[in-house]
């Protein structure tokens, strides 16, 4: 199976999916919410491209021969994987979005004031503490930690920032991030190790722990639960500030985005 295959049978047609399951819901869009997944997808794309370019670069992880369109190598990634930047959160938010009418989250809920508190600061300092242990794993201890390391102190600052900035939202909200952060990270988690097992992509055994989750090398498992947290947090601060700010307001006067 090539990569670009890999998208038409596992990625595409679950986005499809739950974005049909949200719109036969029939529940009131939230201000800005395609607005909201059309921005994560390109801050992801942005920030993710340089970091990703880096690790295969150093061949800490690479792709099967001819599974990939090697003409279209852009860097050291193939456009499949920039096509997979785009894909994930935009499976991610839709899947926030049906959680969220299934909830009844909705623009009363998002428009209360973004709180912070206790919840603020612990989880900052949990993040940054993580950020401190990937720093760790990249100039003190050996090889083996350099995926690892390389995940924590990519993601976790843009967590810790999260958390500063509304974590008492994000903790107000927990009942809601948690399944929309769980379903895609779960699947994720299956279909990564499919894609491992037919050798689309491989790990360098040399720059991993070899840890197993189960059966899943430890640093896949914590790259999809941590990306699915960014993009799932920044969505429900976006979604806050989209119904609580003045500037988002006088912008959507007379207009109402339908339910996606």
């Amino acid at each position: 199976m090539t990569y670009l295959n890999f998208h038409l049978i596992f990625i595409l047609p679950v986005i499809g999916v739950v974005w049909w399951l949200r719109r036969n819901e029939k529940v009131v869009a939230l201000p800005w919410q395609r607005t909201g997944i059309v921005m994560l997808t390109l801050i992801a794309l942005v920030y993710t491209t340089p970091w990703d370019n880096y690790l295969v670069a150093r061949e800490i992880w690479a792709y099967g021969e001819g599974r990939v369109i090697e003409p279209l190598i852009i860097g050291y990634v193939p456009i499949e994987e920039y096509l997979f930047f785009i894909l994930q959160p935009t499976m991610t938010g839709f899947f926030l979005l049906l959680y969220a009418g299934r909830q009844g989250v909705g623009k009363a809920v998002f428009s209360r004031p973004l709180q912070r508190g206790r919840p603020a600061w612990l989880g900052a300092s949990f993040w940054l503490f993580l950020t401190g242990f990937g720093v760790a794993c990249l100039t003190v201890l050996t090889e083996r930690f350099t995926y690892l390391g390389l995940i924590l102190a990519w993601a976790c600052p843009v967590l810790a920032f999260q958390w500063a900035y509304g974590g008492g939202t994000l903790w107000s909200l927990r009942r809601l991030l948690i399944p929309a952060v769980g379903t895609p990270t779960l699947y994720l988690w299956v279909v990564d190790f499919i894609a491992i097992e037919w050798r689309i992509w491989s790990i360098l055994p040399a720059t991993s722990t070899g840890w197993k989750l189960v059966i899943l090398p430890f640093e896949e498992a914590l790259f999809f639960l941590l990306t699915n947290l960014l993009v799932v947090q920044g969505l429900i601060l976006f979604y806050q500030a989209s119904c609580s700010w003045p500037i988002f307001q006088k912008k959507a006067e007379g207009s109402h985005e339908r339910a996606t």
